[in-house]
């Protein structure tokens, strides 16, 4: 499942999203800077929520945790380990209502603008948990800014990127990853002719796959700085366009009951030969048939780029945010500090496979993964969503009329001037073109 924030995750946000009023005002007596003079003596128990794979992930995060409460023994870590899809509203309930919100969230990247519109989470500027945050990589830095200031603390990140199969490249004759749309096109036409059976590639037809379509074309979901809805712009209908043809020229049937877990299916056993695709799927990619025992047939590129000459893909992954409510203030910084520390990410990466968000974290040792050597490159082309509080709920009209568009139900201008008009319901203020 991918990292990013699920559009059937968010449909039920809409609401909430944008009428809920501010909750869980601070009522902490922690010290007036944000750090303890001692942090030896900072004493109390916190409840930290993981978002982490309970199997997978889980006991790396445990195990941090134990050596966290080695170092602050007068600290002690409730930790709970919550399921990702429901994470979000849960949260929220428990911030509304001032009760059972954890001290420390593991949050997805693109829900810190929503959780601070509303006063769920701390500014974190000049505390404990920010320290040195020039070795933080610019992009998972920016995911936690919010009206000016910062409210997270990235842990691990991710973003979009090309991989595909070295076998069927060779035996095509395609020599080199395609670096535009147009070339991705044109490989795909080549696999066809020469590899029967296999596609070029697998639309997926979740939204948040279709960013790197809209950033290589110059657009975007809608302008703050200006106020309006720009979903429905000449530039995103250039990308959408582009996004239709990739579906009808290159594409495999998509199969849109089950798209995402069809599309994996299809890739890892040969018959896809390249897909948009985030590192959070590569120890799925490898049980197939095409890459189990030939870990190396696994290629790794940069999305290709739109007429911008760019190559960008949203930034992903998590942050970790503290509770304004926390009445354990001191020690939730202390705890996100730790966590998030240079020598914290080489543990999470070397046991989990995830991307660091400090780079002095990738060391030769964390970078001997194939996977993060892989990807580290491609982290250069990422850049953040749009930092609005409705950004989740606005994948869902997008959702639905990017699939109209791709079934050809509707017209590329028609679908996205019916998604602009339901943003605008979503962001009071803003104009719709």
């Amino acid at each position: 499942m991918r990292r990013g924030i699920s559009v059937v995750a968010m449909a039920a946000a809409i609401v909430l999203g944008v009428t809920a009023c501010g909750g869980g005002k601070s009522d902490s007596k922690s010290s007036d800077s944000g750090n303890a003079k001692d942090p030896a003596s900072v004493s109390g128990t916190l409840t930290y929520w993981d978002t982490s794979d309970a199997k997978n992930e889980a006991p790396t995060y445990k195990a941090l945790i134990a050596d966290f409460e080695a170092k602050y023994p007068k600290i002690k870590v409730n930790y709970q380990n919550v399921d990702f899809g429901t994470v979000e509203q849960k949260f929220k309930t428990a911030a509304q209502n001032g009760k059972g919100a954890p001290d420390v969230i593991r949050t997805d990247v693109g829900l810190i603008p929503e959780y601070a519109s509303l006063h769920y989470i701390a500014p974190l500027d000049g505390t404990t948990a920010l320290t040195d945050t020039s070795d933080f990589l610019a992009g998972p830095l920016n995911t936690t800014k919010y009206d000016g200031k910062t409210y997270g603390v990235p842990s691990v990140t991710d973003t979009l990127g090309l991989l595909y199969n070295k076998d069927i490249f060779a035996k095509a004759g395609i020599t080199a990853a395609p670096t535009t749309w147009d070339e991705l096109i044109a490989d795909s036409a080549k696999i066809k002719a020469k590899v029967p059976g296999v596609a070029g590639t697998y639309v997926n037809p979740d939204s948040y796959f279709l960013f790197p379509l809209l950033f290589g074309e110059g657009a975007d979901l809608a302008d703050p700085a200006g106020k309006k809805v720009t979903i429905n712009s000449p530039e995103a209908v250039k990308a959408v366009t582009e996004a239709k043809k990739i579906y009808d020229t290159s594409s495999l049937k998509v199969d849109f009951a089950s798209a995402y877990d069809n599309m994996q299916t299809s890739f890892k056993n040969g018959k896809v030969a390249m897909l948009i695709q985030g590192p959070w799927s590569v120890s799925d990619d490898l049980t197939g048939t095409a890459f189990k025992g030939k870990e190396t047939n696994l290629g790794y590129a940069a999305v290709p780029a739109g007429s911008s000459g760019k190559a960008l893909a949203p930034t992903g992954g998590h942050d970790l945010a503290v509770y304004q409510g926390s009445k354990n203030l001191d020690a939730a910084y202390l705890f996100t500090q730790f966590m998030t520390s240079s020598a914290s990410q080489q543990k999470i990466a070397l046991k989990n496979g995830t991307l660091p968000t400090r780079t002095s974290a990738y060391t030769a040792e964390v970078t001997g993964n194939p996977e993060i050597a892989g990807f580290k490159p491609i982290m250069d082309t990422a850049r953040p969503r749009v930092a609005l509080p409705q950004v989740g709920s606005l994948f869902t009209p997008l959702q639905q009329q990017y699939i109209k568009i791709l079934q050809g139900q509707v017209s590329v201008q028609a679908g996205l001037d019916a998604a602009a008009k339901e943003f605008g319901k979503l962001l009071p203020g803003y104009t719709v073109q």
